[in-house]
């Protein structure tokens, strides 16, 4: 429970400055053009808080923080008294009605950079993208990569850390080879081709680096558990923390990956464990639960192992200066971007599946854990979500500012409006799509449960 409602606390957080931000755009840009901002709200239904500012403008914060909006005076809606009509939104230009629109999505843009920006100013523990282990004929192995090589690049793009690594190969979904660069424990640099067409990964079971066959050096899953949660298999089976496991089955263990192998492959069938508890050895019968992906059923026991820390050669601070962090974070946006509208693209085409769209509650869970790891971690979830809502506003639908955008294009080109008949049918037709889209998120949500 407890999980639960820091999850909702942070997402409720991120939401509103992420909000707060997008509209703030519409609003600010309005202003400079002379146009009369009745309300400001973040969220949306009752009103908790409100003011009203010498502006005139009334600022709320509302029960449902969902979203919110700004409301300008419209003649399209409201009657204008005839003092207030070179006030009103729809008699200005419709070069100013554009930048009214798009100023939302860039709001959502520069706060991204500015997040990012901190995230650098502040300093980003990171860990070397050198390789621990490859598995035996996976893609990685196949293009001759070594354990001890250190990834330098990836398509051409730079690699720092193995967060580079993982950006870079959503990258490449739905391409047939990438190309790696990389550097051996002699220093020795060359370039491998690593072959895609086989390379498929559930994101919600695995990282795009491990279904490749790779290992990171990075912090090490011991044998002895650390946390056993409360109601799961691992507890009713009389598991505690502080037990190391030593075999399962009759086999010996060796790592911790082995045991989690083991557990997977077997739901609901029993798993005969020695543990070593205080000196004394021990036989447990683990009956792991199941749980069920889109592509598979999987045994789960509620088991967390201790962890052996990063050896100090890998781990470094990535942190710039002010000018060098500004670029990183505009570049990061940009990466980011781009990304974003190249997985738009693929889902579109089948390449990626519908399967994967994420919504509130994927979306929860994610600022829930941000937030646990840090500021930094934090910063940089709200910049991910931050570009992803920037774009989905720019998308051409009519209930989104993208799709208003599109009618003052047309009415640029054209010299005159769309017909509202016209307009009318495209927000009932964009609204039936975005419900879709929604609910479709939300139900791939709940299958993650």
């Amino acid at each position: 429970m407890t999980g639960i409602l820091w999850n909702l606390g942070a997402f409720i957080v991120a939401l509103g400055i992420l909000v707060a931000v997008h509209e703030y755009g519409h609003f600010w840009v309005a202003r400079r053009n002379g146009v009369k901002v009745e309300r400001f709200s973040i969220g949306f239904g009752k009103p908790i808080w409100r003011r009203t500012g010498r502006d005139g403008t009334e600022y709320v914060l509302a029960m449902i923080p969902l979203g919110g909006y700004v409301k300008m005076l419209d003649g399209r809606v409201d009657e204008v008294p005839p003092e207030l009509a070179d006030q009103a939104f729809n008699n200005k230009s419709v070069w100013a009605r554009m930048a009214i629109v798009v100023a939302g999505p860039m709001a959502n843009f520069l706060f991204a950079i500015f997040a990012f920006w901190l995230m650098f100013l502040i300093g980003v523990p990171s860990v070397k993208p050198v390789v621990r282990d490859v598995l035996p004929e996976s893609p990685a192995a196949m293009a001759g990569v070594q354990p001890g090589m250190e990834i330098t690049s990836i398509n051409g793009n730079d690699i720092l850390t193995w967060e580079d690594v993982n950006f870079a190969l959503i990258g490449s979904i739905g391409a047939e080879q990438s190309t790696f660069g990389v550097r051996d424990n002699s220093g020795r640099q060359q370039q491998l081709t690593v072959p895609l067409e086989r390379w498929q990964f559930d994101p919600d079971s695995e990282s795009p680096i491990t279904a490749l066959g790779l290992t990171p050096e990075g912090p090490v899953a011991t044998l002895t558990l650390e946390q056993v949660l409360s109601g799961g298999a691992g507890e009713q089976a009389g598991l505690q923390a502080g037990d190391e496991l030593q075999s399962a089955n009759g086999e010996t263990l060796s790592d911790w990956s082995q045991f989690v192998a083991l557990v997977q492959t077997s739901p609901e069938q029993a798993v005969e464990l020695v543990v070593s508890r205080n000196g004394q050895r021990l036989n447990v019968t683990l009956i792991p639960d199941r749980r069920e992906t889109d592509s598979q059923v999987l045994g789960y026991v509620g088991l967390a192992p201790a962890v052996t820390p990063v050896d100090e050669r890998y781990r470094f601070e990535l942190t710039y200066g002010p000018l060098q962090a500004l670029w990183q974070g505009v570049e990061r946006t940009w990466e980011l971007t781009v990304l974003t509208f190249n997985m738009i693209g693929k889902l579109l085409t089948g390449i990626v599946s519908v399967d994967n769209l994420s919504g509130p509650i994927s979306i929860a869970k994610g600022a829930g854990a941000s937030a646990g790891f840090g500021l930094v971690y934090f910063l940089s979830f709200m910049a991910l979500v931050s570009v992803n809502l920037g774009i989905i506003n720019l998308l051409p639908l009519p209930v989104l500012d993208g799709g208003h955008l599109l009618f003052y294009v047309i009415e640029a080109i054209t010299g005159r409006p769309v017909p509202e008949k016209v307009q009318e049918l495209g927000f009932r037709i964009g609204a039936a799509l975005l419900v879709l889209l929604m609910g479709l998120a939300l139900f791939n949500d709940i299958g993650r449960l």
